[in-house]
């Protein structure tokens, strides 16, 4: 539709005209003064000299001042109201845009009477007319309410960084619908690689996964897109730029579409290669307090039966010197010089073994196997003569072991004291010594013709603590266990083989490389 008539077009458009009594200048300056942002056009005069030919009346929102005094005095645009270490960068952007004539773009700060410190945008274009004289049509924005958001926001995504930095996390964020990922500078730097972000296909990470965690990773990840719930975390090892595998927590969370589709995963990775180093040590140290503890109560054990052999002898023979014959007496003397020297001997041993429960090694001598054999039999001398044992000795006088005194001793005292304890009323106890190398291997073997041990219905717990296999009155299931612990130990080994009704061999095999 047009219209021919300018009275009836004018009308229609709502366009005032020098006819309704209003001008086109006054219209617009009411347009203008309804604008927020505060409305210039400044003149330059030459040098440093500008002149404000008309400012909207928002420069009393903006400058706290009338429109007369910020156009009769440019002091209050350029320095005045300017806190002074932003006049300098103020003035030189406006000379910069006068002389290139681009576009006056500048941020400042004011100080205002009532309002205090605001922030200021100011923005306009200058122009030149044939004179030289440039001319700047611009706007003049109080910018405080973006500048205080902008300010929280970067307060904001410093205190996330600086946390993900001190907690040694970096970021990772994964666009699933084009399957790349956004890598934070602190995840490259745990991946042992530049610290600046990065972009890649999951596949990149999948490749770095350490193949014995792979797997769970996946099921843990497809598990969690299915549930559609809550946050996943796993651990596990990612390789490094370096070629080797680091332990990881990962931590995150999906984003799902209306049709439960999932969009995005977002999440933190967190190095805790250290924590699981000292989650090893820690189980190591355990292990070796619990050896320690293990060597304890062994020791307990050598005491408690080394020590009562001795006590038992001692006390047998004091009843017997009691009621002796002065002939009887210096017999018994005699055995009793031998078994407080046999108890000195093991008391020496065991301050020996309390000393090196300290040490992860056991210490090691070389140790004469007959010379200790025959300290042992004089231990228990009184109760082979009680007992009509026969004892008889096939090792060769200059063979050694490399033992622990305490061990050897024992182990020897135990197997000579089952012997014993086990003999059968049927026939003459007989105990056999006998010595063997085979394949480099030391082998000493322990030979009783006694009751012999059921091993088809006891194979399984020989060994084991407080397992008894006769019914004999100081049966306490304790020998065994402690002797076989003793043997392996020091790196060796016990085997048995026992017919009931005929006896029992133990060979105990010495490992002296150990």
């Amino acid at each position: 539709m047009y219209f021919c008539d300018k009275e009836l077009s004018m009308k229609f458009f709502d366009i005032p005209d020098v006819r309704d009594g209003e001008s086109l200048d006054a219209f617009y300056k009411k347009l203008l003064n309804l604008v927020p942002d505060l409305i210039f056009k400044m003149v330059w005069m030459g040098g440093d000299n500008y002149s404000i030919v008309y400012a909207s009346e928002t420069v009393n929102e903006i400058y706290e001042m009338t429109v007369d005094e910020f156009k009769h005095n440019t002091n209050f645009f350029f320095t005045d109201r300017i806190v002074k270490e932003d006049i300098k960068s103020f003035i030189k952007s406006a000379k910069t845009a006068r002389r290139k004539l681009t576009l006056w773009d500048h941020e400042f700060r004011v100080q205002l009477p009532q309002k205090g410190l605001r922030w200021i945008r100011v923005s306009a274009k200058p122009e030149t007319d044939p004179e030289g004289t440039v001319s700047f049509y611009g706007r003049v924005t109080d910018i405080t309410t973006q500048k205080d958001q902008e300010s929280k926001i970067a307060h904001s995504e410093q205190r996330y960084e600086y946390a993900l930095k001190a907690a040694s996390e970096g970021l990772w964020d994964w666009d699933m619908v084009t399957n790349m990922v956004y890598y934070s500078p602190q995840l490259m730097k745990i991946m042992g690689a530049e610290e600046k972000e990065a972009y890649h296909p999951n596949t990149f990470w999948l490749s770095r996964i350490h193949p014995d965690d792979l797997k769970s990773y996946k099921n843990m990840r497809d598990a969690y897109l299915d549930n559609k719930s809550g946050s996943f975390e796993h651990i596990y090892r990612i390789m490094t730029d370096q070629g080797k595998y680091r332990w990881v927590l990962s931590r995150g969370r999906a984003i799902f579409d209306k049709k439960s589709r999932p969009l995005r995963a977002i999440g933190t990775l967190k190095d805790i290669t250290q924590l699981k180093e000292k989650e090893v040590e820690l189980g190591n140290t355990i292990d070796i307090i619990g050896d320690q503890n293990n060597r304890l109560s062994n020791f307990a054990h050598i005491v408690s039966h080394n020590l009562r052999s001795h006590a038992g002898n001692l006390k047998m023979l004091l009843d017997i010197f009691k009621n002796a014959a002065d002939e009887e007496k210096e017999v018994l003397l005699q055995h009793l010089e031998g078994i407080s020297d046999g108890l000195s001997i093991t008391i020496g041993h065991l301050k020996q073994l309390v000393e090196i429960q300290n040490e992860i090694k056991i210490v090691r001598e070389d140790l004469n196997l007959r010379h200790y054999l025959k300290h042992i039999l004089t231990i228990l001398h009184n109760e082979i003569t009680k007992y009509g044992i026969n004892i008889e000795i096939n090792i060769p006088l200059d063979v050694t072991v490399n033992y622990n005194p305490a061990y050897l001793e024992s182990i020897l005292l135990n197997f000579t004291t089952n012997a014993i304890k086990y003999s059968s009323p049927d026939r003459s106890p007989l105990i056999s010594y006998d010595f063997e190398i085979v394949d480099g291997i030391k082998i000493l073997s322990v030979t009783d013709n006694g009751l012999g041990i059921d091993l088809k219905k006891h194979k399984n717990s020989l060994f084991g603590m407080y397992k008894t296999f006769h019914k004999h009155q100081n049966s306490r299931g304790i020998g065994l266990f402690i002797t076989k612990n003793q043997v392996e130990a020091m790196g060796g080994k016990i085997e048995v083989s026992s017919e009931m009704n005929k006896g029992t061999t133990f060979k105990i095999y010495f490992d002296e490389e150990s």
